[in-house]
């Protein structure tokens, strides 16, 4: 709904974005977890979303109490993040005291991409998080340029825990390190042709959800051959309801769907080059 170009105050989902927005507001605990520990086993995945989405929001906030509100509880959760970060520096399904310092790559990707997108509103996150969260991923990287699936668990590269590194190390600001080369080159070999029939890995619209965004950044020589492909096959699995179907659920495949079908429009900055 916020790809489309509305906010919490205009547009068609205006009201959907302030009803969410109030939601998860009313979700922030007094430590600065967005979520709640007693009925999520996975809180830091909800923790990180919710990051995500609430610093878009107050990108376009107008409203001074809603700013307040909104810079309140995202200065709060940066803080949350930065004490679930693991010594290795990554983040598991819990925090790292919850979770006897356990990491693995999904997770720290939405904490990375969630702390970026409360940098780009103003909100301040320390740079030796960041720098951690960074070296997390590098020491995560195989000698085919790929990322396993975590540090504790080196193993096999996989698709798309590497296109989810290679978007959450731009969102890092290291756009040209020398670990960024060997990532790209395997995505492209191996996602670029949106996989092929001989390739099994799952997840495909997380995969692509990320991949979509890595390309983009790549400029439109690679972007404009690569969407219409990808535009073409999210079309046309389209069902008769608007709606799509995959792995978790039709709502998340939905969403991810509509995330990357509005790439390149470009209006929350967390997607833009």
């Amino acid at each position: 709904m916020l790809c489309s170009g509305s906010t919490a105050t205009q547009g068609r989902y205006a009201k959907n974005i302030s009803r969410t927005t109030d939601f998860l507001l009313s979700k922030c605990r007094d430590n600065g977890l967005i979520g709640d520990p007693n009925s999520d086993v996975r809180y830091t995945y909800g923790h990180g979303f919710a990051m995500l989405f609430l610093s878009q929001v107050l990108g376009e906030e107008g409203l001074i109490d809603r700013r307040e509100e909104l810079i309140e509880a995202l200065n709060k959760s940066v803080k949350f993040c930065a004490l679930a970060q693991t010594a290795s520096g990554g983040w598991g399904y819990v925090s790292a005291k919850d979770g006897n310092d356990y990491d693995e790559g999904s997770t720290t990707i939405t904490q990375v991409q969630g702390l970026r997108g409360c940098r780009n509103a103003g909100i301040p996150v320390p740079g030796e998080v960041i720098d951690a969260a960074k070296q997390y991923m590098y020491s995560c990287q195989n000698e085919d340029g790929g990322i396993s699936y975590s540090s504790k668990q080196m193993g096999t590269s996989r698709a798309a825990i590497t296109a989810a590194s290679l978007a959450a190390l731009y969102n890092a600001g290291d756009y040209d390190g020398k670990h960024v080369p060997k990532m790209l080159e395997y995505c492209k070999k191996t996602l670029y042709d949106l996989g092929r029939e001989d390739q099994a890995f799952g997840h495909w619209h997380y995969t692509y959800l990320y991949y979509a965004q890595v390309v983009y950044r790549q400029g439109d020589e690679l972007w404009l051959p690569f969407r219409n492909k990808l535009y073409d096959r999210i079309v046309g699995e389209q069902k008769s309801d608007g709606s799509w179907d995959g792995q978790i659920n039709a709502t998340y495949v939905t969403a991810c769907n509509l995330i990357m079908l509005q790439q390149d429009l470009g209006y929350l900055p967390i997607f833009q080059r």
